[in-house]
């Protein structure tokens, strides 16, 4: 497995983007960093050139792009633009692969979440017009999309792993597959049991404690049943921790300790 954080959960400079981190993720020792993508793709040329030579200074790879869509940029509902959303994709997607990412991953609830008293159904449509074009951007730079369902606190469409893996299956295209995150899964309870019928289709996971979304520091209850079942899928692909920290440093440290151990005792239990 590989272990990374994403920057956007404890940026503090104006670009959102959560670069400013690069450097400690690196010196820490984790694999990668993931970027937020709406923040990348609203920079300037100039400022985007200065973000990726930092990047290739740090010796980091911005192997994955979470905040895919940014709220002005709408999925669902009257107001979309297919324009704009097509536009917004093509540089999006190209700035990401400029940085070298492998996955883009879709969760963007400001974008997506449906209009009250729109049609169930045509968001639903919208959505998979919506994949198809992201896939369609993706797949010439070897980009993989990553549904992410996310919980009912936060939208109101696609909330749980089994509707995610539903819809991949209806898109149909290779580009489009699915991450899981712990925490959605855990305030959705969903059991653990969803990751082996995901098998190939995952991706790509988030991972955080549930409590107040923040750095998983310790060896929490559910922490190992959720590993052993990634496991138990088959799955050895990138891990970021997604959550909010206030000594970002010490409970970055923690943290990957944290995922190694139970990457390795999910290993041992499947021997």
């Amino acid at each position: 497995m590989r272990f990374g954080i994403c920057g956007s959960m404890v940026a503090r400079q104006p670009d959102g983007s959560g670069v400013e981190i690069v450097e400690q993720v690196r010196e820490i020792g984790y694999d990668y960093i993931e970027l937020s993508l709406a923040h990348l793709a609203a920079l300037t040329e100039t400022d985007f050139s200065a973000l990726r030579l930092r990047m290739a200074g740090s010796g980091l790879v911005c192997e994955a792009c979470n905040n895919f869509y940014p709220k002005a940029v709408r999925l669902t509902g009257s107001a979309v633009q297919w324009d704009l959303v097509c536009d917004y994709t093509h540089r999006a997607v190209s700035r990401a692969a400029e940085l070298g990412a492998h996955v883009i991953v879709f969760g963007s609830s400001a974008a997506k979440n449906v209009p009250e008293g729109f049609p169930m159904v045509q968001a639903w449509q919208q959505i998979t017009r919506v994949l198809n074009l992201t896939a369609d951007e993706a797949g010439p730079h070897g980009i993989t999309i990553a549904i992410e369902p996310l919980n009912r606190q936060e939208s109101n469409i696609l909330h749980t792993v089994a509707e995610g893996l539903a819809v991949a299956r209806r898109v149909k295209r290779p580009e489009v597959q699915v991450l899981v995150d712990y925490c959605h899964m855990a305030l959705e309870h969903e059991e653990p049991a969803i990751l082996g019928q995901a098998g190939p289709a995952l991706c790509h996971v988030h991972f955080a404690r549930v409590a107040g979304r923040t750095f998983p520091t310790g060896l929490d209850e559910g922490f190992q049943s959720f590993f052993d079942g990634l496991v138990g899928a088959g799955y050895d692909g990138r891990i970021s921790v997604e959550g909010f920290s206030t000594d970002f440093y010490a409970d970055a440290v923690q943290a990957l300790a944290v995922l190694k151990r139970l990457a390795s005792l999910a290993r041992e239990t499947q021997r």
